[in-house]
């Protein structure tokens, strides 16, 4: 067995034994891996609180080169996740976590998307802001997530021809064709929706701009018009509707008090 070191986020624990656990870590230099963590549950374990869920941490792995689960030698704290008064933003770092599960591979490093998976959960940790920032958060995470993996939603052009969507109150969205489509290219197309003006313009720009999510204003219903065309659209490119996805969408769950 060969022994790593690496950045990583834990991103899944299950209990293994009474004092074990297999944890999910998505690393940046190794992918994500999956290791049995000896000892994990203690009391006076050697891992602490280094194997939290959305912790960031530096590990030590020995990696197992067959089907069988890599060994976590060590892990030193290095971020904690913690909440703040946005249950909302708890919810969001819990999804974002998913989504890593969801859309990458094992053994399979993929640094950039390690960065903005860090840079959000520092950003969701100890967050005190509106529910309207952690709405508009995690879908520019998601569209950042979806251009880094090869899955970008085609949002200023139609998807088949490439001639450019202006806005109008409708527009036709292909979850098969990977974005917008004109009216031509429109007919015939199965799995499209209509996607009002307003949501295809704070899609726009959210795509192209890093730091807009801090001040765009998502009313209710755009939210939610914006919130169905993202998990649909990803549950297209992984193949299934991922469980957590449910949870951005009420405004009951906002803040903790």
């Amino acid at each position: 067995m060969a022994a790593e070191n690496a950045t990583a986020i834990v991103i899944r624990a299950v209990p293994f034994s009474e004092t074990s656990s297999v944890v999910t870590l998505f690393t940046r230099e190794c992918g994500k891996l999956r290791a049995l963590a000896k000892g994990a549950w203690r009391p006076k374990s050697a891992f602490d609180a280094a194997l939290d869920l959305l912790s960031t941490c530096q590990v030590l792995v020995f990696r197992k080169h067959s089907d069988s689960l890599d060994v976590l030698a060590e892990a030193r704290l290095e971020n904690r996740f913690r909440m703040g008064t946005s249950l909302a933003a708890f919810h969001a770092g819990m999804y974002v976590a998913e989504l890593l599960d969801a859309l990458t591979a094992d053994g399979d490093p993929q640094p950039e998307l390690f960065d903005a998976a860090q840079k959000i959960l520092l950003e969701l940790s100890c967050f005190c802001g509106p529910l309207e920032q952690v709405r508009a958060r995690i879908i520019s995470f998601e569209l950042e997530v979806l251009r880094i993996v090869g899955h970008s939603p085609t949002l200023l052009r139609c998807a088949e021809c490439q001639t450019r969507i202006e806005l109008t109150p409708r527009t036709a969205f292909a979850m098969l064709d990977g974005g917008t489509l004109c009216p031509k290219c429109r007919r015939g197309k199965r799995s499209v929706v209509s996607v009002s003006a307003d949501a295809l313009a704070s899609l726009r720009v959210l795509a192209h701009s890093a730091t807009a999510w801090q001040t765009i204003v998502l009313g209710d219903s755009v939210f939610t018009e914006l919130r169905a065309i993202m998990s649909t659209y990803l549950a297209y490119v992984v193949g299934r509707r991922l469980k957590l996805a449910a949870l951005l969408l009420s405004p009951s769950r906002g803040a903790v008090h």
